[in-house]
Order: C-alpha cells, then structure tokens, then sequence
C-alpha cells in the first residue's frame, strides 16, 4: 500500500449537512437505518466513480426548515503511505507520475492530493453540472466549504489508477453479468483474443452451431423455411441459425456462471438462492479487481482500487459472513463495507469502526478517539466483539458487575418500564467484576450513552470512583451526563442482599431457588421439602445461599419478575439504582 484516502468531507448530499469522515485502510461504516452510511458510500461514488449521472434533486440536502441546499460539495484527501499505513512525506515515483501536477504540498514538505467534487444545478440546460477541482491546500475544518476553486484547477480527467467500485445493496451476479454499465459487465465487455484465437474459436463455434442444427430436426426445419428468404433477395440472401454466439465479441451477452456440488450437477446462478448470487457477485468484483491490477503492473503503472459494499451480508448465515469479510478486507485497495451486522462488526478491528447515528445537528460520526491499552483491547474482543457485535448498534447501555444482574436486569427493565430491552435498543452487560473501564471507554467513544449500576459492598465504590477518574485523566474522555452516569446499590449491598435486605424480594427469591432445585421434576413432595427447607432459612443464610447459586438461579428469579405478581407494583422489584438508571435512559431517548 502506497497511498490511502485518509479523510472525506460532505456538504449538502441527501441527508448529510456537514460532515468529516476519516478513513483506515478497512472501513467498516455501521450505524441504524437512516443513519447515512448509504450517503457516505454514494458521496464517494459521486467524487470518484459514476454516481454523477445518477443525481437527481434528490439528493440535495434539506434542513429542517425546508430550505434545499444549493449545492453539493465532496472533499477527498489522498495521503502518502508506508507499508504499514503510516503517513509518508512524499508520494512515490509511480504516483508522482500518475498525479503530476495536481500533488500539492504542506508548509513542512509533505505532500498530498485534495479533490473537491461540486455539483450544482445547470439553470440553462436543466439537469445537473458535476465539476471536480484540485485543491492547493487542505482546508481548516471550521469553514472548509468556503475554500474557493478556481477554474485553472478544474480536473478533466479521473485518475484510471484509482477506480472506485461500488458493490450495490440490490448486486445479484445474474443480472451483472448481462448488465454492460456494471463493473463486471464492462469488465466483460473489454475482454479481447489476439486475431488468431478469434479465428479458432469462432472456426469452433460455428461447427458447434452446424452440429446443433443437424442434430435438431425442429431447427433444420426453420433453417429451411427461412432459407425461402432467398427468393427475395434475388438469390443473394442466407439463412443462418447459430444457437451459439456466432463472434467471439457477442460472447459478452451470454456469459453466464454455474455454480454446483461438482460440475456435473451445477446450475445456471439465477437458480441459487439470493445469498449465493450476492456472495458470487462480490467475488466476482474481487477477481476482476486482481485481474486489472495485474494489467497494471504489466505496464508498471500504479493501481489502487477503492471497493465500497453496501450490507455484503445481506443474505448470509453468520459463519458465511465472517468468511466473506475475510475475503473481502484481503481485497487490493482500499474497502468501505456498510452494515448492520453484528457478526462483521464482532470482526473489524476497532479503530477501523466508523459510528454513523443521526443527532439535533444531523449526522455524525463516532469512532474510537481513545487509545486502549493491549489488554482492554484483549478484553473486548475476547468477552464482547466476538460475541456480542451487537453493542455497537445500542442506543444504550448499562454495565453492572456479574451473571445475576445480566439475567434479571432485563426482566426488571421490563417490569419496570413496560417494555423490553432488546425492543428499546439498549443493551445489559456483565464485566465480570469490576473492570468497567475498557466498556465505558467504548461506548462513550462511539457516542453511546452507558449508565454503571455497580455494588455497594466493601471498597467497591472507591475503587469504582477512582477507576472512572483514571479514565478521565488518562484519555481525557468526557464522560458528561448525558453519556455517562454511574449509579450505587445502597450502602453495604451487593446485588443478593439488595434484593433481600431492601427490596424484600424473600417470596419472589424463594420461589426461584425452589424452580431451580426442581427444575424438570414433576415430584411434588421433592418441591414441598425444597419449599420448607428455603424458607426456614434466615435473610442472612438466604443471601448466602444466593450467592453461592449465581448461575442456577438468577434465570428463574427473572421469570419470577416478568411474571409480575399482581400484589406488586410497577418498580417495587427494581432497586433504586437501578430506577436511577432506567429513568435516565428514559430521558435519554425521548
């Protein structure tokens, strides 16, 4: 990798107002429907691929006053860059050449490459004018779209050596194949034989068609009615019938892709199912990407695609796509993948997560803008990403302390606030412990508000405090209220002895320790012994029972809350802390 397109700035297209967006060599854009990951995808198509005949009024952006923009604006910057992705002072020779005058220089020497792509309504011809202009300097972020252009450095041509490749939301590889404004199509329709392999091949077709025919009594029989046409071309006119292309240059339009078990049992691909089209589709790019890079370095000129896909696991089963991402961040170039998947997201490495979410000030971009050490990043793709992608797509999140609050939170949550949590958008996560920090920097990085109910027992709350500081002071993180906010069981408590000491939940308790020392039997004298020997337990012995049952009773406790008893009122099973917390998610999201 020699150079990267390392930050784009938008005005003005779709849903996006104003916007800087920086880019890793893998970019995985995610975000909820709506939140503009389309916009940032079809804005790149716009300043380096083909969108510019696709735009229509609608893509110019409208404000909550309903005034339009007048026009759009996209600015992309091109870096110079090591093997490892690190900025590098000056572009190589091969991208000198490629750029020539249009690389510009900072005041310390380094270089770079600023396109800004302005499209504007044409009030003389209708329709739209999309100009592309190099810019001498990269400008502040606070006024960028006033950066003037000048006429002088309007850019007539596209850099061939840097193509950019949109794979489609709707890509299904049958109908690529026969679409000639397709990559893949166009791919295709520049495939070229020397003459003499276009003589042979077609030599070969046409016995094929002959034998066809022969072979074919319905087809000869055409073959002879059409031959009648002679007559009225004055013996000059030919019936031919070739089921086959007859030139090897029409091969194009017929080219087709089976796919199978083994050859003999393949199929035409608009027999699979969606999922297999859409994966063949994308691999297809893939391939013919590598194809034109080898053209390229035929004629040792440079070539760095950028390939953007839009939900490439569209379609898929889970493992199908972790495979698929493997494949396609091993792609040359430079990838933009956008998506809801929880599975590709578990995947990326953080820092290459892009955060899109819509805010009073229009869309915005989070991403991980604090550096975790080697063992938080441990932690949380070991205990979270791997498994649980789907805290990235959270509208909210809230962290306690072990397995008995992951199980009854939720049930709580709902007793509580009359609704799921997986139907609000919040997701409820253990830490095993106390390690709260790697979770809170996270969430808060990517503009997830998260909200700490932690125990009260022993030194819990000064070594919880103090972790919260060391995270302010160490990454500057700022943890304000209305994304973060840490709440306490009452003084002395842990969870078990919350739920007994002051909530009085000892019937409720009771009950599930009973379920889960009888789970399956149907015996009712081994449930009556169950019943009487947890209650004649004390509150102190029943809290310690509870403690050393984590695992096998929490599950049933929070069925014993969902089923909420009509003697119980809305929050009279939720710890106050925990109300602290649902009542600021409640704000929060409203």
């Amino acid at each position: 990798m020699s150079i990267l397109i390392d930050t784009v700035r938008i005005l003005g297209f779709r849903g996006i107002q104003n916007l800087e967006i920086t880019l890793p060599k893998t970019t995985v854009l995610i975000g909820t429907n709506n939140s503009g990951k389309t916009s940032v995808i079809k804005a790149l198509q716009l300043a380096l691929g083909d969108y510019s005949r696709y735009v229509s009024e609608e893509d110019f952006h409208i404000d909550k006053s309903d005034n339009v923009a007048e026009q759009i604006l996209v600015d992309v910057r091109v870096l110079p860059v090591d093997t490892k992705g690190k900025r590098s002072d000056k572009f190589t020779d091969e991208w000198v050449n490629e750029y020539a005058d249009n690389i510009q220089a900072e005041p310390d020497g380094r270089q770079f490459l600023a396109i800004r792509t302005r499209c504007i309504r044409d009030e003389i011809k209708g329709g739209f004018d999309v100009s592309r202009f190099i810019l001498n300097r990269w400008p502040d972020i606070s006024n960028w779209e006033t950066k003037k252009t000048s006429a002088k450095n309007q850019l007539r041509r596209r850099f061939d050596a840097m193509p950019f490749i949109a794979i489609d939301a709707q890509r299904d590889i049958h109908q690529e194949l026969r679409d000639r404004s397709s990559f893949v199509g166009k791919i295709l329709s520049s495939v070229k034989y020397n003459d003499s392999d276009i003589e042979l091949l077609e030599e070969m077709i046409g016995h094929v068609n002959n034998e066809a025919v022969e072979k074919s009594e319905p087809l000869k029989g055409l073959k002879t009615h059409l031959e009648q046409l002679n007559r009225s071309f004055h013996g000059s006119g030919k019936a031919e019938i070739t089921p086959f292309p007859k030139k090897i240059r029409d091969l194009s339009k017929q080219f087709t892709v089976h796919f199978g078990e083994t050859e003999n049992d393949s199929f035409s691909m608009e027999y699979h199912g969606m999922g297999t089209r859409s994966w063949a589709s994308m691999l297809t790019v893939k391939a013919f990407v590598e194809l034109l890079a080898s053209k390229h370095e035929e004629e040792v000129k440079p070539f760095f695609p950028v390939i953007a896909a839009e939900e490439p696991e569209a379609h898929l089963h889970p493992n199908a796509q972790r495979t698929l991402y493997q494949q396609l961040t091993q792609s040359l170039g430079q990838v933009i993948l956008s998506s809801h998947s929880p599975y590709l997201a578990g995947m990326a490495n953080l820092p290459d997560i892009r955060a899109l979410s819509q805010s009073d000030e229009g869309i915005k971009v989070n991403a991980l803008t604090v550096n975790l050490d080697a063992e938080d990043l441990n932690v949380l793709h070991r205990e979270v990403m791997r498994f649980r992608g789907e805290l990235l797509f959270s509208k909210a999140i809230i962290l306690f302390e072990g397995v008995t609050e992951e199980q009854i939170v939720p049930a709580m949550f709902e007793h509580y606030y009359g609704s799921s949590t997986f139907a609000m958008g919040i997701n409820c996560i253990s830490v095993a412990g106390k390690n709260y920090a790697p979770y809170i920097k996270l969430g808060c990085s990517f503009g997830i508000p998260v909200y700490v109910v932690s125990d009260n027992d022993g030194n819990t709350k000064t070594s919880v405090e103090a972790q919260i500081q060391n995270i302010k002071n160490d990454t500057g993180l700022r943890l304000e209220e209305e994304i973060f906010s840490i709440h306490f069981l009452n003084d002395s408590n842990d969870i078990e002895s919350e739920l007994i000491n002051t909530l009085n939940l000892r019937e409720e308790v009771c009950e599930a320790l009973v379920l889960s020392k009888t789970r399956g039997s149907s015996n009712e004298n081994l449930k009556a012994a169950k019943q009487r020997e947890v209650t004649a337990l004390s509150n102190e012995e029943l809290v310690e029972k509870m403690r050393k049952s984590k695992a096998s009773y929490a599950g049933f406790l929070a069925d014993v809350i969902s089923r909420n008893p009509q003697n119980r009122n809305q929050g009279e099973m939720v710890p106050e802390a925990f109300k602290q917390a649902f009542n600021k998610i409640k704000e929060q999201l409203s």
